[in-house]
Order: structure tokens, then sequence, then C-alpha cells
């Protein structure tokens, strides 16, 4: 069976942390560091924000951790090669740029767009049984992950977060309305529904 088949089951982290979030997690909070505690960002989007942490200092190592399960990191890769863009839509994570080291450390920095079985730290047999999440950075370096039965309330809490943090609320949002790839992304009704 090649690896892809079944991408929400049998995605491209199979046999390894290849889109390990603790480590854009640490890659983040190492450029804030040596930012005055601001986080990368970008006026062409979060794809070019994150794209930052690999061609100014190189606070990543490597290109395909930028990207999440089930997407490709080939547009990275183009514009680091090239000092071109990122499209949003391009990204497998989305990130929230505008927040810096001082704002509430149980924030969402940075999550997979795309649900997967068991996300990236699951392996081998176990994904055929593991439930869908994903998985995310907090604003303090931790990694939380998420059933995507539970992510609807998550996320509104996460867009409350952000308004308090002064994220304009349509962008808050807008933020957790993106759709993944493969299954149907939460509408702004959903969000707005009571838990």
């Amino acid at each position: 069976m090649a690896v892809g088949f079944k991408p929400l089951i049998f995605n491209e982290s199979v046999y390894g942390h290849r889109y390990c979030i603790k480590q854009v997690g640490l890659a983040l909070k190492v450029y804030a560091n040596d930012h005055n505690d601001v986080f990368p960002s970008h006026p062409a989007g979060y794809g070019d924000a994150l794209l930052l942490l690999s061609v100014t200092e190189n606070y990543i190592g490597a290109i395909p951790l930028l990207s999440g399960p089930c997407y490709d990191w080939k547009a990275f890769e183009e514009a680091a090669r090239t000092k071109g863009h990122v499209p949003e839509s391009e990204c497998g994570r989305v990130y929230v740029q505008g927040l810096n080291q001082s704002n509430n450390p149980s924030l969402a920095l940075i999550w997979d767009k795309q649900p997967t079985a068991g996300g990236d730290h699951c392996h081998g047999w176990a994904k055929l049984t593991a439930p869908l999440l994903r998985e995310m950075s907090l604003l303090d370096g931790s990694m939380e992950r998420v059933l995507e039965k539970d992510w609807p309330a998550f996320a509104r809490k996460q867009i409350e977060l952000l308004v308090e943090a002064g994220i304009p609320r349509e962008r808050a949002v807008a933020l957790y309305t993106e759709k993944p790839k493969y299954t149907p992304g939460l509408t702004a009704e959903q969000l707005a529904a009571k838990p």
C-alpha cells in the first residue's frame, strides 16, 4: 500500500514525525525570543510569516516541518529558493500572526489545518483505530491535541481569546473556518452556535 493512499489515516507522517508541531512551536518561541518577544509576521500572509523561520536565521532546520499532515511542502521550498510567496491555501497549518509572548499562554499559535487519525504523533497500525484530531502548539510552547469532535467548542473558545488579544473577530473566525484539503471545515454559523 502506498503512503498517502488514505490521507486521513496513512498520511505522509506514518513513519515518523515528518511534520512535528513540537519543533515548529519551539522554532516560533526561539524566533520570538530573538525579536523582542514578537512572533513572525508578514504582510503577505501567514505562509510567508512561517517561511521567515527558514529563510532568515534558519530557526526550523527542515522545510517540511513548516507544512502539515496531508499537505505538500513544495510551496515552501520553491518560495525559499526564489524568495517568492507561500499562499495560505498551500499551508498545512494555520498560524496566527500578530501575537507576542505576553499574550494569553493558552492561545493556540499554530495548528494542523487537516485533522488526521491520531495526529503526527501516532504511528503504524495504531492509526487505523485512532480518532481524528488536530495537533497544535500553544503560545506557551506546549503541544495540545484536540479531537475533531471537540474542535467546534475549542475553536469558539480560541476565537474569544484571540479577540481579547486584539485580533479582529472576523480575522479570528476566518482562521478557524479555513477549509482543509480533504474534509469540510467549520462554517462561521457553526462557530457562532452555543456548545
